[in-house]
């Protein structure tokens, strides 16, 4: 028992540790994913640069939040970890998807192979709000296009056929994201028509 009170004191030092490590990746977190969604938000809004500037920060805040609960893998792979770099993969893949540049991979990212393809679900869900803003102003041929990505990204997605623990919960994702694609392929082919419907009646 002469070791006790000094073994106590170390089990209480590590769990002091933990636990702070545990607060600064929460703190993090959140930061990470008010600064995705306000990234996005710019996106929709055309704001590019700002978006960029608002992804570059983000980044930042992931590499932190990462950096404070490297020593400690169960930290790292908690829930809030990892929704937080999802929410940071969503916003970097959405924004490369509008603006038709090359999409980042999960080692550009820093991120999971399980969290990139959640992500990127995401992502492509994300794109039928751009999808109706498109349609409202006209923009068909982008509209199409965007459709066309989410399509690509579905059957993508598709082919991962692992169980949830290795996905990450990937399979629900992609059934909500069968609807979503549904929904707006809807959308997309209604305009297209009436669209056609209408240049036809003032050629006659």
């Amino acid at each position: 028992m002469e070791r006790l009170e000094a073994i106590g004191e170390e089990i209480r030092a590590d769990l002091s540790a933990r636990d702070a490590a545990r607060d600064e990746a929460l703190r993090r977190s959140r930061e990470l994913v008010r600064l995705c969604a306000t990234a996005i938000r710019a996106v929709h809004r055309e704001e590019w640069e700002a978006a960029r500037e608002l992804l570059a920060q983000a980044d930042d805040v992931a590499a932190g939040m990462v950096d404070a609960v490297a020593a400690y893998p169960d930290l790292l792979y908690a829930g809030y970890v990892q929704d937080g770099l999802k929410e940071l993969t969503e916003a970097h893949l959405v924004l490369a998807m509008v603006t038709g540049a090359p999409l980042p991979d999960p080692t550009v990212l820093g991120v999971s192979s399980a969290v990139y393809l959640n992500g990127l679900c995401e992502a492509a869900s994300e794109l039928r709000r751009r999808c109706l803003d498109l349609l409202r102003r006209d923009r068909l041929e982008e509209a199409e296009r965007l459709l066309s990505a989410m399509e690509a990204v579905y059957d993508l997605l598709m082919t991962y056929d692992f169980p949830d623990v290795v996905t990450g919960g990937l399979r629900h994702r992609v059934d909500q994201l069968r609807g979503v694609l549904e929904r707006t392929r809807g959308d997309v082919t209604q305009a297209l028509l009436q669209s056609r419907l209408l240049a036809a009646l003032r050629s006659e």
